[in-house]
């Protein structure tokens, strides 16, 4: 009799275990996803692939496997009349600013509360991703704005693309990054911790100063800019002695250094002091190439950006005197500073100045790369493979593999054949989550 009894409660106990391992597994299955994707560059080769199904496990990538794959209980995304591609990664990004008529200070936050600028900068930070843009690396902000930006993004309390930040651009006195050709008794003298470098200690003082509070890498102006009043356009400022001292306390600290340089000299000198990056790159010469090669760097081009103030440069009042005059000699050199850099074979990561034109915009450095000799599959990967490789984020973003964030982006038609589509992005998913569908935006 008692065998009987247990036997029955055995068999009570199975029908309650059953159905709740099937339960399981059916939770288990509705954080599944298939994007059967009709055309797919996946950022690891120039191969485009037909019919093929990405399998996705909350915020990765679980499988890529051709043929239309069937899971059951998992969510089906059907972009099979669609190219697939990674996010998009954009490797100069300003997403605290945007450039208006008189902005030479407005460029640097003057006269703007970190509030109004933070606030402002979630609708950059949205409309970005919303262009396919699932990853920026940001080059340069004020009082840690872009910091929090990216902390907030990463914590779901904002809608934008991941970011890697670097807090202020480091610079030396009058040069790019300080203030110039205001009264000097209106803001006190900056130093280190405002990104003010006049010596090697200064720059390892700075270095160390911004990793502490979450830079993710280093940015130093090599050489003047057009955005400033003070400096040249084109002239070298930092010494070689401070970028060395720059670049080994960052890669002490396990930080790349981006140099922003138009000047062959500050150009090459940053080269030499092992910089990671060089952006802009306008005046850039054959020495300059074979150092970019011997080092290993990568040019981050921002055409659109030269496009964008020689543009600007001829409205009247748009830009103070001295900024138009750099914008103008500068400004229309760089698509062919990057065509000479590509025909030479120097290693080319996607980038474009955002903020200096309207955020939401950055797809169309491809169409400036592919007019200046750039196959479209090229300009498309440096966007997702080279970009991933000059942040050293291969093993998380910049490609469809099995192991990477399920950041997902589709166009109608083929971006090979007409680069202009990837400036009309159907299709956006980051992290697993769907942000747009057919070319609407999904509420978050």
């Amino acid at each position: 009799m008692i065998r009987l009894r247990l036997f029955a409660l055995f068999l009570v106990l199975a029908s309650i275990a059953l159905p709740a391992a099937r339960l399981s597994e059916v939770r288990a299955q509705s954080n599944v996803k298939v994007v059967y994707a009709g055309r797919l560059i996946d950022g690891t080769s120039n191969t485009v692939r037909s019919n093929v199904s990405i399998i996705i496990e909350r915020d990765r990538i679980r499988e890529v496997r051709d043929g239309r794959a069937t899971i059951e209980g998992a969510e089906v995304i059907d972009l099979g009349d669609s190219t697939v591609m990674p996010g998009f990664i954009d490797c100069h990004t300003h997403m605290t600013m945007e450039l208006g008529r008189g902005a030479a200070n407005v460029f640097l936050g003057m006269g703007r509360r970190d509030s109004d600028i933070a606030l402002a900068s979630t609708v950059y930070t949205r409309r970005t991703l919303m262009a396919g843009f699932t990853t920026v690396r940001d080059v340069g902000s004020a009082n840690f704005i872009d910091i929090s930006l990216r902390d907030q993004i990463n914590a779901g309390t904002i809608t934008g693309p991941r970011m890697f930040v670097a807090a202020r651009a480091l610079s030396i006195t009058g040069g790019h990054g300080d203030f110039g050709g205001i009264r000097q008794d209106l803001v006190p003298e900056p130093g280190y911790r405002e990104g003010i470098i006049n010596s090697p200690e200064d720059g390892v003082r700075a270095v160390r100063y911004f990793a502490k509070y979450g830079a993710d890498h280093i940015k130093i102006t090599a050489t003047g800019g057009v955005l400033s009043i003070a400096d040249s356009g084109s002239g070298q400022q930092f010494t070689l002695e401070e970028m060395k001292a720059i670049v080994d306390t960052a890669r002490m600290l396990h930080r790349k250094v981006a140099a922003h340089a138009h000047g062959a000299e500050g150009l090459k000198d940053a080269l030499r002091a092992g910089v990671a990056s060089i952006e802009h790159g306008t005046y850039l010469d054959d020495e300059a190439i074979a150092l970019f090669k011997k080092h290993g760097a990568y040019l981050v081009p921002t055409i659109i950006a030269g496009k964008t103030v020689e543009m600007a440069a001829k409205i009247p009042g748009f830009f103070p005197p001295a900024i138009e005059v750099k914008a103008r000699a500068i400004g229309p050199l760089i698509q062919g500073a990057f065509a000479k850099a590509y025909r030479g074979g120097v290693k080319i990561a996607f980038g474009t100045d955002a903020g200096v034109f309207p955020h939401g915009q950055n797809a169309k450095e491809f169409e400036y790369m592919v007019e200046a000799g750039m196959p479209a599959i090229e300009a498309i990967l440096s966007a997702t493979r080279n970009a991933a490789d000059l942040m050293d984020q291969s093993a998380s973003i910049g490609s469809v593999q099995s192991g990477r964030f399920a950041d997902i982006i589709a166009v109608k038609g083929d971006p090979t054949a007409d680069i202009k589509l990837l400036q009309k992005i159907d299709f956006v998913m980051k992290g697993g989550a769907v942000y747009k569908r057919d070319g609407k935006p999904v509420l978050q």
